[in-house]
């Protein structure tokens, strides 16, 4: 294993009182350590897989921008398995700019939505949605549940800790 280098750590976010506020305050200070994680790490280390599952930097970040665009964006992910492998052509990258602006449509979404009662707004008509509550919810605990195997992944590959 190479030596260990340390990033600086990056608190957790100081918001208001509001309860949508902290939540997406958490859920984008969450989906910028995972992106911080895969996008300088370095090839071929970030599609190499680090756990006997297969388990990459790049199929975390692939995964989870398919869980926003499951939760937030509506679109029906057929083989959820397949979610966690890269395309081959893919680098850090790629997956990392398409994750952000799958983040940016998600939060354009969010932006319109005041009540976190309500269902979360689907192009789709007629197919069930999760309160925004529950979809932030389970947003965070994704995220974080991933950013924490990215953690340990990017360790492995060249020693890179911290958020």
């Amino acid at each position: 294993m190479p030596p260990a280098t340390r990033r600086a750590d990056t608190p957790p976010p100081r918001t208001g009182t509001g309860e949508a506020e902290v939540l997406r305050a958490f859920l984008d200070y969450l989906r910028a350590s995972i992106a911080a994680k895969v996008e300088d790490a370095p090839e071929p280390g970030v599609r190499a897989a680090a756990v006997p599952s297969g388990t990459n930097l790049l199929g975390l970040l692939t995964h989870l921008d398919a869980v926003e665009r499951a939760t937030f964006l509506g679109e029906e992910v057929t083989d959820w398995p397949a979610t966690f492998r890269a395309a081959p052509g893919d680098g850090a990258a790629d997956v990392v700019a398409r994750y952000r602006g799958t983040v940016a449509r998600a939060n354009f979404v969010l932006d319109g939505c005041a009540d976190l009662r309500a269902p979360v707004p689907r192009p789709c008509p007629g197919r069930p949605a999760p309160s925004v509550r529950w979809a932030l919810v389970h947003l965070i605990e994704e995220t974080g549940r991933h950013a924490g195997h990215a953690d340990i992944i990017r360790e492995l590959i060249d020693g890179a800790t911290g958020r």
